[in-house]
Parts: structure tokens; C-alpha cells; sequence
């Protein structure tokens, strides 16, 4: 198998070019060339209504296919109208909990985990303020940080309906066993839906292998346009109601869940993420099927993002005052390149003002995680330090922020 062509993957990124060193992806990564060139060829080219009997619709409406079908084909499903399409995360998480809303009743009972980010808790938690449900909370062990299986075995019984929980945690950068949660909240009779907008730009994305019944995350944190996904389960997406208009029923997915329709150019446009991978694995010399070529190019992204964190997590361990919140090192697997950390005495704001200068883009705050902030009793310095890391990022721009951190550091540090 080759290496990773770093050169070649930051040339597929044109924002790369300005010598910036962007290390909050997390937020959202660059945008690949060709998915941006996608969007534009639509507009250019294919921006009609579609449905009509013409030429130029049917064509319009067979690209839009075929975007939804690159879609499945990237996260595994089973059938394309698996797929829900809509502006994000959180607006879809906000669909899905008013669809499920007339199958919960008083007495009921959700649970959520307070680690997620807030698009995962609170459309659940107000569901439950609305349908007399039970709200019940899955914390982080204080000692580990991590979401132990047997506090979750407590929580579960014959009245839980939903666990809500994130694949990967966009302050920990924990990658959390959802496979084997799906088992347990399955075995009471319960659906588990699972935010994996911190998880999928580091791994490639299998819903059948996760066991959830509903997955969610947005392409603008896996290089393309801000457009996201909900998938389900074919036959739990028939279950729920039409949230769409009263002559489109309950059978016609995703439509019924995609109130105003999607968004056509931005769908055409989260091909270009496809399109890459399949580039990627083929000039690492794979070979197989396109989900075998896909897994190849992301087995060498983490391969690159691993050295990359290394790099941070091994300074910061060494640096007096300084916590990670979090793993503090890489592991086999279990850890994605998002490394949160705060120093004692110092703002995390300060921190990140003293980087900016630099040309280096990190950042600091609660990243709607609020709640897993607060109980770990980081809101006296602002929030965590962020630096979430790229497979595009270089071991040189890993190292100006290692020297600039521990400058910043050690100025703003109490003596």
C-alpha cells in the first residue's frame, strides 16, 4: 500500500492555499474543490424544478438520484430513501424527535447522555416536557470521562423508548462503543439514534455495523457543503408520521420527513466527498469494492491524524498545569484528533488570542457541549482550548502550534 500523498490531498482543498494553518475542523473542515465545483455546475446547468415532464427536469431530478444514492453508498445503507436530507444536524434531529413525538407517552422514558452536543439533548428533552415523558441523563464517569456501559445498564428498563448519544464526543474526542449500546437498548425494547457529526470525518461511516436505528451527521465536517443527513432504518421511517404536506403520505420517504424538499445543488455537490475517497484509496493502491476502496483512504487519514495528535497530546503531558479533557494519548482506535485542554490560571480565551496571531486557527468555548462543561466544572476558564485536527493538517503546522502553545503558555501561566 503507498503513503498518503500529502501534498496532493492539500491541493484538493483550495483553502488550504492561503499558508493558514486551520486546526478547527471540528467546526467545520475545508470544502473539496470538486464538491465545490459540483454546486456550481447545477446551478449552472441544472437549476429547475424538478417532477415536470421535460427534458431538462427529468435530467435535474436524476442527478438529485444520484446524490442520494452516493449518500447510501457512503454510509452503508441499505436503500437511498434511507436517507433524509435536510439544511443540518440539528434541524434534523429537531424532524425526527416531532415525528416520533405521537409514539411517546406519559410515563415514558429517553434517555440522553449530557457529553452530546446540544442537537442531541435538548429536541429530546423537549419532547419529553411536551409528551410527559421521563427525561434520564447518562454522565460521564468523573474518574475516566468516559461513558461507562454499566451506568447505562441502571438507566435502561422496560419503559425506555430512545437513547440519544454521539458517536464520537466533540469535546473528549472519545469514540464510544454504539454498536454494543445498540445491543443493550435494543434487548428493553428501545431505538438508539446516534450523532456522529465528531466521528465521521475520521472514520468511515457504517450505519448497519453501528446498530443505531437512526444516525445523523453533516457533510460540512466531512469537506462538503453545509447540507446534512439523517438516516433510518426503512421500516422505522415508514412508522412515523408525514410531517409534509396532507396529500404526501406516510410511505413516501424521505419526502414526508423533508418538509419544502432538499436542497438539489448541495446534494449534487456531496458527491465530490465520494468521488474523493474512491481517489484517495485508488492512488493508495487499493482495490475492491468502492466501500473497500473508501475504508482504505480513511484507514490512512488515521494513520496521518494519529501522528498529528500524538504530536499535541505528548506536549501537552509534559507541560505543568496543563489537563486534557480527555484521552491524553492515542490509543488503538478509540480516540479521534479532537484534543480539548485547559491550562490552570489562564483563560482559555487568552490562549487561543495569543494563536491567532500566528496564523493558526484553534478555538475555545463550551461547542454547544454545554452541559459536559459545566459538570466538569470547566466554566471558570471558559470553556476548553480546541484543537481539532484534519488527515490535510502537517506534522510543520503541528509544530509551529506546539511552539506558539507553549509560548502562550508560559507567559500567561500564574508564576
Amino acid at each position: 500500500m503507498n503513503a498518503l500523498d500529502i501534498d496532493y490531498v492539500r491541493r484538493q482543498f483550495p483553502m488550504l492555499a492561503d499558508g493558514f494553518a486551520y486546526l478547527d475542523n471540528a467546526g467545520g473542515s475545508a470544502v473539496l474543490g470538486r464538491v465545490a465545483d459540483r454546486v456550481r455546475d447545477y446551478l449552472i446547468h441544472s437549476s429547475v424544478q424538478l417532477g415536470a415532464s421535460y427534458k431538462g427536469s427529468a435530467s435535474a431530478g436524476a442527478l438529485v438520484l444520484q446524490a442520494r444514492e452516493s449518500v447510501a453508498q457512503l454510509i452503508n445503507a441499505y436503500h437511498p430513501e434511507e436517507c433524509v436530507m435536510g439544511g443540518s444536524t440539528t434541524h434534523l434531529l429537531q424532524i425526527l424527535c416531532r415525528a416520533v413525538a405521537p409514539s411517546i407517552n406519559s410515563g415514558d422514558e429517553i434517555i440522553v447522555t449530557h457529553s452530546d452536543h446540544e442537537a442531541n439533548i435538548g429536541p429530546w428533552q423537549r419532547l419529553c416536557e411536551e409528551r410527559g415523558a421521563t427525561l434520564r441523563v447518562w454522565s460521564v464517569d468523573p474518574q475516566t470521562l468516559e461513558l461507562e456501559l454499566d451506568d447505562l445498564d441502571a438507566l435502561l428498563g422496560s419503559r425506555t423508548r430512545y437513547v440519544a448519544m454521539t458517536h464520537a464526543s466533540n469535546i473528549l474526542g472519545s469514540v464510544n462503543p454504539v454498536a454494543e449500546v445498540a445491543r443493550r437498548v435494543h434487548a428493553v425494547g428501545g431505538k438508539l439514534c446516534v450523532d456522529a457529526v465528531a466521528y465521521a470525518p475520521h472514520r468511515l461511516v457504517d450505519v448497519q455495523a453501528s446498530g443505531a436505528d437512526y444516525y445523523v451527521f453533516s457533510f460540512y465536517k466531512v469537506f462538503g457543503p453545509h447540507f446534512a443527513v439523517l438516516w433510518g432504518h426503512r421500516e422505522a421511517l415508514l412508522e412515523l408520521p408525514s410531517l409534509n404536506h396532507f396529500f404526501i403520505g406516510q410511505d413516501v420517504i424521505p419526502y414526508k420527513l423533508q418538509p419544502g424538499n432538499l436542497n438539489y445543488e448541495l446534494s449534487y455537490g456531496c458527491m465530490g466527498i465520494n468521488e474523493y475517497l474512491l481517489d484517495i484509496g485508488q492512488r493508495l493502491g487499493a482495490s475492491g469494492s468502492p466501500r473497500q476502496i473508501m475504508q482504505a483512504a480513511f484507514d490512512a487519514f488515521e494513520v496521518q491524524e494519529d501522528l498529528l495528535a500524538e504530536t499535541l497530546l505528548s506536549f501537552l503531558r509534559e507541560t505543568a498545569g496543563v489537563r486534557i479533557i480527555g484521552k491524553p494519548q492515542v490509543t488503538a482506535g478509540d480516540r479521534v484528533p479532537t484534543i480539548s485542554f485547559v491550562v490552570e490560571g489562564v483563560q482559555s480565551e487568552a490562549i487561543v488570542r495569543r494563536i491567532d496571531e500566528h496564523g493558526i486557527g484553534i478555538r475555545f468555548g463550551d461547542f454547544y457541549a454545554r452541559h459536559l462543561i459545566e459538570q466538569l466544572g470547566l466554566a471558570r476558564f471558559g470553556g476548553v482550548v480546541r484543537v481539532s485536527i484534519a488527515h490535510y493538517n502537517t506534522v510543520d503546522e503541528m509544530q509551529r502550534l506546539v511552539r506558539h502553545l507553549a509560548e502562550a503558555i508560559n507567559d500567561l501561566r500564574p508564576s
